[in-house]
């Protein structure tokens, strides 16, 4: 690990330099290069030279002990020795985190699909639900939302929402969100006060640029039609919704949120780039696929991920065995705490592979 370390850190300096040269100053895609490679080591070079600096503190403090004769003043030693000790350790585990292999997607903006599984109504509702809780949470780590497109149903629930969640590293937090969610509680409609068990799926897919992703326009099929709003209600008299069929794969994606036709086309183009992107990486990755399908399942209630529980009020995350009794604030999109557990159960399971 310390070979790797010292590599890293000369790569870093070795930019430092580079950034500084008049050449490079000049030439703006050469900068822009490196500045973001040096952006990118800069964490993990910053801690390694805390790590070196630690690890000279206390050879230097154990040399003094053996030598120091006055016992308070060892004794200070020796506990300065055990704080140390303590931040080498913590050091060494953020070295180990941020010496993991790289999801190339995480820096990247998501594509979010919610659908209403299980549940009939009630489970259109729950699905707004969600979509309100990734709302806040993306509002609270300054993202950008966009509505793709959506079908609501005739009560204001949610047959089907995608939308983008645009900001930089969203894909590394919401990539754990993919899966069957499940909420029990008395619905509104209930009028014998019975608890009713319903499910949503969530998709999230990391959004694939034009390089990443080629479409030919002659492998696609576009269909324009009127949009409509709840229970099929016609909302727009003119032909602004799309329908794009990618004739190879038959992906077919929809989108009518917006009033123009061209802006509708250009949405349903970048949702299109993120399923056919998964699509590749399913191909060439069956394992991925396998965990993929394991998460989305149906939208039947018991192939879950995380149950959203009323009466208790509790979330519980199944995958890794967490329950915690804050509905209330998760709803509200206070997901830090669920989130942070989520990546570093991934990371320690990761940490087991590489080992």
């Amino acid at each position: 690990m310390l070979e790797k370390l010292e590599s890293l850190e000369e790569k870093y300096e070795e930019l430092t330099g580079l950034l500084s040269q008049a050449e490079v100053i000049s030439d703006q895609s050469k900068l822009q290069k490196f500045a973001k490679a040096h952006s990118d080591l800069s964490e993990i070079v910053d801690i390694y030279r805390q790590y070196k600096s630690v690890l000279k503190q206390s050879t230097d403090s154990k040399q003094m002990m053996q030598e120091e004769q006055d016992e308070d003043f060892r004794q200070m030693l020796v506990e300065e020795i055990q704080v140390l000790q303590e931040k080498k350790t913590s050091l060494e585990q953020n070295l180990k985190v941020l010496l993991l292999p790289k999801d190339p997607n995480d820096e990247k903006s998501v594509i979010m699909e919610i659908r209403a599984g299980t549940g009939g109504d009630e489970a259109a509702l729950f699905a707004g639900d969600l979509f309100r809780m990734y709302s806040r949470y993306a509002e609270q780590q300054g993202w950008r939302i966009e509505i793709m497109d959506t079908h609501y149903t005739d009560i204001g629930g949610i047959k089907e929402m995608i939308f983008v969640i645009d900001g930089q590293g969203a894909y590394s937090k919401m990539k754990y969100e993919s899966g069957v969610h499940r909420v029990q509680r008395i619905p509104s409609t209930e009028s014998g006060g019975r608890i009713h068990t319903s499910a949503a799926t969530v998709a999230v897919l990391p959004e694939a640029e034009e390089v990443e992703v080629e479409i030919d326009p002659n492998e696609l099929r576009i269909d324009v039609y009127c949009s409509s709003g709840p229970g099929g209600q016609s909302v727009n008299t003119t032909q602004s919704a799309v329908r794009i069929i990618h004739i190879p794969t038959g992906v077919v994606v929809t989108c009518q949120d917006e009033k123009s036709q061209h802006k509708n086309k250009a949405k349903a183009l970048r949702v299109l780039r993120a399923r056919l992107k998964e699509l590749s990486e399913k191909e060439m990755n069956a394992e991925m696929a396998g965990a993929r399908k394991s998460q989305v399942g149906s939208g039947d209630r018991s192939e879950r991920i995380r149950t959203y529980n009323f009466p208790q009020g509790r979330v519980s995350d199944h995958r890794i065995n967490l329950t915690l009794h804050k509905l209330d604030y998760i709803l509200e999109g206070q997901m830090d705490e669920l989130i942070s557990a989520l990546t570093s159960h991934y990371q320690a399971e990761l940490m087991k592979k590489v080992d």
